[in-house]
């Protein structure tokens, strides 16, 4: 399974297809074979006829997914038996009882490994809501934020209600779908609207393809985002926007953007990019020093570090989401990175290890868990400082 987590929406993604159930039908009686924190082993759908039913897709690495859970939480507690939120997640028991143990909540945990419940609402990205009403019809696929007090007290009283449609894209490769393009090709750039269903994204390319360091793909990104990436994916704990609030609108809007440049120019790629949107765009923006407060990456284990082995690997991979990083051939200062770019520590990082070895490493931690990412670090050799700094920032004017 593919997943993905947009720096700019904090919307997680997962590729899935299926036959959907849509609003105003009638739900299947799917069951739910593990079920958790109930008072109940395993559910169906139609033994919970009768209450209204708030079907949560989510992930434990998911943040905006955990962001949404006191909200969730909030409407359990309020209407008790007259609603039942049931949490579905396609991860491991054994993760989903970690989770509840960190966060304890009065929520149902459904363990959906086989995907049951996907098929009859396929999505392609998290959180997902399916809101069904006492007699068994799905009266909304929405966005959990427009679940509000009023919504579950009119569906418990039978009256109608509407919400926006979240309506996915399911297509199974967008980047193949809506980015095509030949390897002969030498120079494009080529932008339009947002796709919608879809989640944030970019796309650089290796030698796969014959586009090797000279084509990057957007998807669904602000005029802002575009220029973050366009400036070396500049993440948003440094960056500042001196534009006025009547005028921010128009760079609010979203779009897709495909920029090649031909063999032996790669050099060239961000350059190009840059000079292509302040074309287009009525924006401004700059690399300035800032005093900014920071958290510093240092060893602090020298046994600990002597420890790592040193990478085989000819390239370098990374990977990384709330709750895990794996990376072959990667120095510490991609770690620093990481803890930056994904919004874990939620200012910037900068890495003084000055250590520039190249290591494979892999780490796991529990997002809910308060500073379970630190132990982690401490298990490397690491630790994080905070302070202040003078780093790079992006000013848009």
């Amino acid at each position: 399974m593919k997943k993905l987590c947009s720096l700019l929406l904090f919307t997680c993604a997962v590729l899935t297809s299926g036959a959907q159930i849509k609003v105003g039908q009638s739900v299947n009686n799917t069951p739910l074979v593990t079920v958790l924190n109930a008072p109940v082993k395993h559910t169906d759908l139609f033994s919970q006829k009768g209450k209204v039913v708030l079907i949560e897709f989510w992930a434990t690495w998911c943040g905006s997914c955990i962001e949404v859970m006191p909200h969730l939480q909030a409407l359990q507690k309020q209407f008790g038996d007259k609603l039942q939120v049931i949490t579905v997640s396609t991860e491991q028991e054994k993760r989903i009882a970690q989770f509840i143990v960190n966060r304890p909540s009065n929520l149902w945990f459904a363990v959906d490994t086989a995907d049951a419940l996907r098929k009859d609402f396929p999505y392609h990205t998290i959180p997902h809501t399916i809101l069904i009403d006492p007699q068994g019809v799905v009266v909304a696929i929405s966005q959990p934020e427009n679940i509000t007090e009023k919504v579950i007290a009119d569906v418990v009283a039978g009256l109608k209600i509407s919400l926006p449609l979240k309506e996915d894209n399911l297509s199974a490769d967008p980047w193949k779908t809506y980015f095509s393009a030949k390897s002969e090709v030498q120079s494009r750039f080529l932008i339009q609207p947002q796709i919608a269903g879809l989640y944030s994204g970019s796309k650089t390319y290796g030698k796969a393809g014959g586009f090797s360091e000279r084509r990057i793909s957007i998807m669904n990104h602000t005029v802002e985002g575009m220029y973050r990436i366009a400036y070396g994916n500049f993440p948003s704990t440094r960056y500042i926007n001196l534009i006025p609030k009547e005028e921010k609108k128009e760079n609010e809007k979203m779009y897709c953007v495909d920029v090649i440049v031909p063999v032996g120019k790669e050099s060239t790629l961000l350059p190009v990019f840059r000079a292509e949107l302040k074309n287009r765009f009525d924006l401004q923006a700059t690399v300035e020093k800032r005093l900014k407060t920071v958290y510093v990456l240092k060893i602090v284990n020298m046994d600990f570090i002597a420890k790592l082995v040193p990478s085989k690997f000819e390239k370098m991979e990374m990977t990384g989401r709330h709750g895990a990083f794996d990376g072959k051939r990667v120095t510490f200062s991609k770690i620093a990175g990481y803890l930056e770019d994904f919004g874990i520590t939620g200012i910037p990082v900068v890495d003084e290890t000055s250590n520039n070895k190249l290591y494979d490493i892999s780490f796991n931690y529990m997002p809910e868990k308060k500073g379970d990412y630190l132990e982690e670090l401490r298990k490397l050799g690491l630790d994080l400082v905070k302070t202040e700094r003078e780093i790079d920032m992006l000013i848009f004017k």
